[in-house]
C-alpha cells in the first residue's frame, strides 16, 4: 500500500510521541479508570488535545491517538451506546488533528513541516483492563478476535488518520486477527508487538511473529512497543531482516507496571544511548510508550539521525 505516510517512513527517520497517559497525569488528570485516557474523550477532550500538542511542540512528527483502550465494549460498560462510542472513537483522531493544526501556527511551528496522526488500536487485553495485554492467549480464537477488532478499526479508518497503530500486540493469534481486520480499510497500518527478550509476551519467537506481516500489503511498518528498552535493539534487527519493512520502536521507560496495584515500579532506563542503538539497528520511527514524556521526545528529536538510514550501521557510527 502506498501512502504519504509510507513514503515519509522510507525517506527518512520520524520522531514518535511518548506516553499519553503520563502526560495527562502530569496535567492533574486521574486515570484510575477502566477506560484509562479514553475516559477523557467523553469528559475532557481538550485535555487530550493539549497532551498531543505538548509532544508536537517537543519535536514529535507523529502522535498516537487516545483510542488504545477505547472500545465499543468498554464504553458500553459505562453506559455509552454504540453511536456515541463511534463518535468518541472518531473524536480521538480529530483531537490529534487539532493539536497538529495548533502546532503549525504556534510559536514552535516550522513552515512546511508535516505532522502525522496514528490511530491507536490496542489489543483485546487492553479492554479487559487487567494487564492481560502483557500475557495474551485470552482463550479466544482468531475469528473471535477479528470480530472484536474490525468494528472499531472501521470507525477509526473512516476518521482518516494517516496510519493505524496496531500496537502492544502480545501474541501471534491476535496479530493474525488484526491483519485480517485491517484488510480493505484503505488506511495503512503498523503492527507492533510487546515483547519479552526475543519472544512475544505469549512466548512465540519474534521471527515467526514478524513474518506474519511480511507480505501484508496494508502493513507499512512493523516493530515493538510497551516493552523494556533493553529488548528493543534485537527486535528491531529481527523485524527489519524478516520483513524488509521500516521498523517502529517505542518502549516504556523501563519501569514495570504492577496491574494489581495499578502503579509503576522501578526506575527509568530510557536513555539517548539506546535511542542511537535503535536507529543504528534500522528503526525509522522512534519514540516512547508508558512513562516516557516530552523531555525524552525532545532528546530523540535532537539526536543525530543520519545513522538511522541504514540497518547496516553500527551504534559507534552515531555521534553523541
Amino acid at each position: 500500500m502506498t501512502s504519504d505516510f509510507a513514503d515519509a517512513l522510507t525517506s527518512g527517520p520520524l520522531v514518535l510521541d511518548g506516553g499519553l497517559s503520563n502526560q495527562l497525569e502530569a496535567a492533574g488528570h486521574d486515570l484510575g479508570d477502566a477506560l484509562w485516557s479514553a475516559r477523557l474523550l467523553a469528559d475532557d477532550p481538550e485535555a487530550i488535545t493539549r497532551a498531543h500538542l505538548a509532544y508536537f511542540e517537543a519535536g514529535a512528527d507523529v502522535v498516537i491517538t487516545s483510542s488504545y483502550q477505547a472500545t465499543f465494549e468498554g464504553f458500553a460498560r459505562r453506559g455509552i451506546g454504540g453511536r456515541r462510542a463511534a463518535e468518541l472513537l472518531a473524536l480521538s483522531v480529530e483531537s490529534a488533528r487539532e493539536a497538529a493544526r495548533r502546532a503549525r501556527v504556534g510559536p514552535a511551528g516550522r513552515a512546511g513541516r508535516r505532522r502525522w496522526v496514528a490511530a491507536s488500536a490496542g489489543p483485546y487485553g487492553a479492554m479487559l483492563a487487567d494487564g492481560s495485554e502483557y500475557r495474551g492467549r485470552y482463550g479466544l480464537d482468531v475469528g473471535e478476535l477479528e470480530r472484536f477488532h474490525r468494528p472499531r478499526l472501521e470507525v477509526l479508518a473512516a476518521a482518516r488518520p494517516d496510519v493505524l497503530a496496531l500496537e502492544t500486540v502480545p501474541d501471534t493469534d491476535e496479530a493474525v486477527a488484526l491483519l485480517r481486520a485491517v484488510r480493505g480499510l484503505g488506511v495503512p497500518a503498523w503492527l507492533s508487538y510487546t515483547v519479552d527478550g526475543d519472544r512475544t509476551r505469549a512466548g512465540q519467537p519474534l521471527e515467526e511473529a514478524f513474518a506474519l506481516a511480511a507480505d501484508a500489503e496494508e502493513v507499512v511498518a512493523v516493530g515493538v512497543n510497551c516493552c523494556a528498552p533493553g529488548d528493543v535493539s534485537g527486535a528491531v534487527r529481527t523485524a527489519a531482516r524478516v520483513t524488509g519493512k521500516p521498523v517502529v520502536a517505542y518502549p516504556n521507560s523501563g519501569e514495570v507496571w504492577d496491574a494489581r496495584a495499578r502503579a509503576w515500579r522501578g526506575r527509568s532506563l530510557f536513555a539517548p544511548r539506546l535511542v542511537r542503538e535503535w536507529r543504528a539497528a534500522g528503526a525509522r520511527l522512534v519514540g516512547g510508550c508508558c512513562r516516557v514524556g516530552p523531555d525524552a521526545t525532545r532528546s530523540i528529536a535532537s539526536a543525530p539521525s543520519s545513522c538511522s538510514l541504514t540497518a547496516r550501521a553500527s551504534p559507534e557510527a552515531c555521534p553523541g
